[in-house]
């Protein structure tokens, strides 16, 4: 028997050694068949295998065929991706050559915690950090793409720095002065940058509200006052409310009005990397019996689960179909998508 084992683990290049028990030997073949099973299960995909291409290019695979999509039913829609600046170049790494098609599938880059937030919020990101981050978001701009930096700060002295170390470079920036992003920070009176331009593309914003979780409102018509009384470019918001109804089309367009009578670009978020238990796609049976697809819930994030965000299964809630959730989202006339958790390949390397 151990004759027969030896064989069968050498076919496969797995370790074996005389001096190793039957168990451990087993053990190692067990494991093997295991691994063999679950990629064979990965490998459904019709987009990407997962034994031929990397986690990276299987998320920049997913960002353009969002992009592809949605730009397919209105080409003045904008996609933008948050984190994950590693995506840029073809390996990840800086001086290699960049990721073209995913650079010609996105409108703008988002990154958190430039200059603030990092380690905590409030204090000053490493500057090994900030400078890492800068050299990736600088071949993005140098690429005509928007740059917006939200920055986790709330002393007036950290406030006004964010905003102006990114105005030095160029970028638009928000300083959230929590990370739950639920309120319209009082600080600053006036906005970063206020103009009555009435923005119609990407290039002309100049700052933007960053505003996903609506629970302080107390209503659809409580969020819509409040954020009328602004002047931000841009907004990034939820496409629900917090009972989970979704905003209508005539809601969000009178959200595109700036106080001072400019209009301004309003983007949905959309988590593309966990799967979240509160929005409309999740179904009960999940809870006991996961899809293939579902993975481990984020131990920071209660109710946000990683995915296996190359499985057609996925994708199909996103994107590609009538029911897709962004389809929703372009059907409620929003001017984008907000990509967030696209540094999930980082989970599965």
């Amino acid at each position: 028997m151990v004759e027969g084992l030896s064989a069968i683990l050498t076919i496969f290049n797995l370790p074996f050694s005389k001096k190793a028990d039957m168990k451990t030997s087993l053990l190692y073949l067990f494991n093997f068949l295991i691994f063999i099973s679950c990629s064979t299960k990965d490998n459904t995909s019709s987009v990407v295998s997962p034994t031929t291409a990397s986690y990276k290019q299987r998320m920049r695979d997913l960002v353009i065929g969002i992009s592809r999509y949605t730009k397919t039913i209105n080409p003045a829609f904008v996609v933008i991706p948050q984190n994950g600046v590693q995506l840029l170049t073809t390996d990840g790494a800086i001086g290699s050559p960049l990721a073209t098609a995913y650079l010609n599938a996105i409108d703008a880059v988002g990154q958190e915690v430039l200059f603030y937030g990092y380690s905590k919020d409030n204090q000053a990101t490493p500057i090994t950090e900030t400078n890492r981050l800068r050299a990736y978001l600088d071949l993005a701009q140098s690429d005509q793409k928007t740059i917006m930096i939200t920055d986790y700060c709330s002393s007036v002295a950290n406030i006004n720095d964010s905003y102006l170390q990114n105005a030095d470079l160029k970028y638009i920036s928000f300083a959230a002065n929590q990370r739950l992003l639920t309120d319209i920070p009082p600080f600053p009176s006036l906005v970063c940058k206020q103009n009555a331009m009435s923005i119609r593309r990407m290039a002309d914003a100049q700052n933007f509200l960053y505003l996903i979780d609506p629970s302080k409102f107390s209503s659809k018509a409580d969020f819509i006052t409040a954020v009328r009384a602004t002047n931000y470019d841009m907004l990034v918001m939820d496409l629900f409310f917090q009972d989970g109804t979704a905003f209508s089309a005539a809601e969000i367009n009178q959200l595109k009005n700036k106080a001072n009578g400019g209009k301004r670009l309003v983007i949905s978020y959309m988590s593309v990397g966990e799967a979240e238990n509160y929005r409309y796609y999740w179904q009960t049976s999940w809870n006991s019996i996961m899809p293939s697809w579902l993975d481990a819930e984020n131990p920071n994030w209660p109710g946000n689960f990683k995915v296996r965000y190359w499985d057609p299964e996925w994708q199909k809630i996103l994107f590609g179909n009538a029911s897709s959730y962004s389809k929703k989202i372009l059907d409620a006339g929003f001017d984008g998508v907000y990509l967030d958790i696209i540094d999930a390949f980082e989970y599965y390397e």
